[in-house]
């Protein structure tokens, strides 16, 4: 689980990393979206269909079986996968929305990075930049 959880941690970060230097050229989009991604959705999806029947009270229902989710190495690996998965989904449609409209990339950068880091966190400062982007000039010259 140990190796699982670097693997998937240093393709998350390369990907980011990508995401955020590199011009978002389609092909490296797709790479990002269908390989990384898609890879951590196998990852993510082994993990639950071979481990998580067999974690002793692990559910939905209540605070006590989602911790006997993570109470596993299995669960935690799982879990950790799920966040890089839907956070670097969530960065990309971020970058796209952001270019789409024009934001510089120095902008773009730490709502990325906060993205990566605090998934949510980086999705409400995007909105609130969009949000004033009538109220202040984020757009490109």
């Amino acid at each position: 689980m140990e190796t699982l959880f670097s693997l998937a941690s240093t393709a998350a970060l390369g990907g980011w990393l990508l995401l955020i230097v590199l011009p978002r050229w389609q092909l490296l989009i797709a790479s990002l979206r269908y390989g990384l991604i898609g890879w951590l959705a196998l990852a993510y999806s082994v993990l639950i269909f071979v481990f998580f029947f067999r974690i002793d009270g692990a559910g939905f229902g209540s605070i006590g079986a989602v911790r006997a989710i993570f109470s596993s190495d299995a669960g935690l690996v799982a879990g950790w996968i799920h966040y890089l998965a839907f956070d670097l989904f969530v960065g990309i449609w971020i970058a796209q929305e952001a270019d789409q409209r024009g934001y510089n990339r120095l902008l773009q950068a730490p709502i990325l990075v906060a993205t990566f880091l605090f998934g949510p966190f980086g999705l409400l400062l995007f909105h609130l930049t969009r949000a004033t982007e009538t109220a202040l000039s984020f757009r490109k010259a």
